[in-house]
């Protein structure tokens, strides 16, 4: 564990380090909280996100399932209606889709459709994003099609720090969650108090203040959001970067009142645009504002998710990228200027709330 307890309010840990922490703790408070999913007791451990807990809390609470997404699924809702509360790992968010229906129209259905006597307490973990070659059908990002349904919850938090407080919310909450991991996260790190804590559910995190723009990071995105804050200081452009971590519910208050400062906003999404998060926080942001903003977003291109890692690169927004827009946004499309690709951004890292 890359942890250093002589204060455990500075301790630094990776974000599956931070998932772990925070399912143990959560295991350890009520008995009632289990794991389960295709690979839980594996020796990798879901990038070590379960590592150990089987040996601690016995296979009863920590199980592998067979390849069977939508049995598996109805079983973890059956288990949260007779009162326990289930992690679901799936893994890789593409196959979910297998689950729909159990997700769709039994689990937020529900608490709805018995008069809040039957809650279905599940949080469903899901990998999303590239990495060595994941391709069409396990890279692709699938967030707002569970925006889309009232009674789901959705969170995609960027770094350990909300990592840990955004699971152990979604552990405690009686809806179901859907708690969106990117691959690419994997080795950030961050300040993780050791003891409990949880966020709140549609509360955004302001990276960086900012006066020039707002530019919303959506899961891996704020990583490259704010990469593109540090680009832009060389052009004379101060960027406000928000991280929304809630998807649904979402903290609108924060996003107009950035935006009523900046007067622009450009979200980068982990997904594609039609219909997507970009397409919705945009919306309601033109539906909110007072006076004329300028609006953008960026995210997928149009066609299925590459492999090779060429092609990642045309498909997939980035710090140059993502900074490039904003100062066109900013100076004016004209504007031609380009950012190395080798800066001093990775030493600058948002490393949370600290």
């Amino acid at each position: 564990m890359s942890t250093d307890n002589t204060d455990t309010n500075q301790r630094i840990l990776t974000y599956p380090e931070a998932v772990r922490e925070a399912t143990l703790q959560e295991m350890e408070r009520d008995d009632g909280v289990i794991v389960m999913g295709i690979g839980v007791d594996d020796p990798k451990a879901i990038y070590g996100t379960t590592a150990g807990l089987q040996e601690r809390f016995g296979e009863d609470r920590v199980f592998d399932t067979p390849l069977s997404e939508d049995g598996m699924t109805g079983m973890a809702i059956g288990a949260a209606q007779m009162g326990l509360r289930p992690i679901h790992v799936h893994i890789r968010m593409d196959f979910v889709l297998l689950a729909m229906n159990q997700l769709i129209n039994v689990a937020a259905k529900n608490l709805y459709t018995f008069g809040g006597a039957a809650p279905v307490p599940i949080v469903v973990r899901s990998y999303i994003g590239r990495s060595w070659g994941q391709g069409p059908q396990h890279s692709q990002a699938l967030h707002s099609m569970f925006m889309h349904v009232p009674g789901l919850r959705v969170v995609a938090p960027s770094n350990p720090y909300d990592a840990k407080g955004a699971l152990i919310a979604s552990i405690r909450d009686n809806n179901p969650v859907m708690f969106v991991e990117h691959r690419l996260l994997s080795d950030s790190t961050s300040h993780v108090p050791e003891e409990p804590y949880a966020l709140p559910f549609g509360k955004a995190r302001v990276q960086q203040q900012g006066s020039d723009i707002t530019i919303i990071g959506i899961s891996y995105m704020a990583v490259e959001a704010y990469r593109a804050a540090q680009y832009l200081k060389e052009v004379g452009v101060s960027a406000e970067v928000i991280d929304p971590v809630s998807l649904s519910p979402l903290d609108l208050e924060t996003i107009l009142a950035s935006v009523a400062k900046t007067g622009r906003l450009l979200v980068v999404d982990n997904g594609w645009l039609t219909c997507g998060a970009s397409a919705e926080i945009l919306a309601s942001v033109a539906e909110n504002v007072e006076s004329p903003v300028s609006l953008k977003r960026m995210g997928f291109a149009p066609v299925t998710c590459p492999t090779t890692p060429g092609l990642e690169q045309g498909f997939y927004p980035n710090a140059q990228t993502i900074a490039v827009m904003a100062n066109q946004m900013v100076q004016g499309k004209s504007a031609d200027w380009v950012p190395d690709e080798i800066g001093a951004t990775e030493a600058t890292e948002f490393r949370g709330p600290f």
